[in-house]
């Protein structure tokens, strides 16, 4: 099957770039470019594509508003929204995943890696480049009521393995990292983590990973305290 990939970017010449990169890939082929968030949604609902690389900062419509839109069009369930941009810092982070985007990666990306987070957001997994990971993480950190709350029975309907996996999966590891981690296969570590999210109503697990911190499935770690200078003489 060939992914059909909708450029999204104010830049001609990158949007250039990612075009060759992309259609020299045997799996996929660009159906459309935009170059505004605007236009993006209006692609999005013609094209027919299945995955989306989005900008953030735009004019005409920023990467963000689309995103919400986007994922927010019933008839446009099955798209996929990758942000690819510079301003790779934590409030963008947690903006594009609270607006539906299913990974996040900062345009210095090798190309054979965006090809890989193609696929990867293709198949409905969540692709967090480190540096993002921890952005959110530290996001929470400043935010004591990490925004609105999910129904309780939702959580309560988790089974305790699931909330582990769940734990496991916002810590940024990988279905194989979690499988080593808990002695199982990471085919188990899939189904678990598949479950939760229907579960939690969570659209993929860029998603899971913002509704484990904002349920307290998952907390962020407070590093440790640093000793000051010690003074002379003492």
């Amino acid at each position: 099957m060939t992914i059909r990939v909708l450029l999204v970017d104010d830049q001609t010449l990158i949007r250039a770039g990612f075009r060759v990169l992309i259609d020299s890939a045997p799996d996929m082929e660009v159906v459309g470019e935009a170059a505004s968030g605007g236009e993006a949604i209006d692609l999005a609902r013609r094209c027919r594509c299945d995955v989306i690389l989005m900008d953030i900062r735009m004019p005409g419509g920023d990467g963000l508003a689309a995103t919400r839109a986007i994922t927010a069009d019933e008839s446009l369930a099955g798209v996929r929204i990758l942000i690819l941009t510079t301003f790779e810092i934590d409030e963008y982070v947690f903006q594009a995943l609270r607006a539906g985007a299913s990974g996040f990666l900062g345009k210095s990306v090798e190309p054979a890696e965006l090809l890989a987070a193609i696929r990867q957001v293709e198949r409905g997994d969540a692709l967090l480049s480190p540096k993002a990971t921890r952005s959110l993480i530290e996001h929470f950190l400043d935010q004591p009521e990490p925004g609105p709350g999910i129904a309780p029975e939702r959580v309560s309907a988790l089974t305790a393995r699931e909330r582990e996996v769940v734990g496991l999966v916002a810590e940024g590891l990988s279905n194989d990292e979690i499988a080593e981690r808990l002695v199982v296969a990471p085919l188990t570590v899939k189904t678990h983590a598949n479950r939760a999210m229907v579960k939690l109503g969570a659209r993929d697990r860029a998603q899971l990973v913002v509704m484990a911190y904002q349920t307290g499935l998952a907390r962020p770690r407070v590093p440790p305290l640093r000793a000051g200078p010690v003074a002379e003489g003492r």
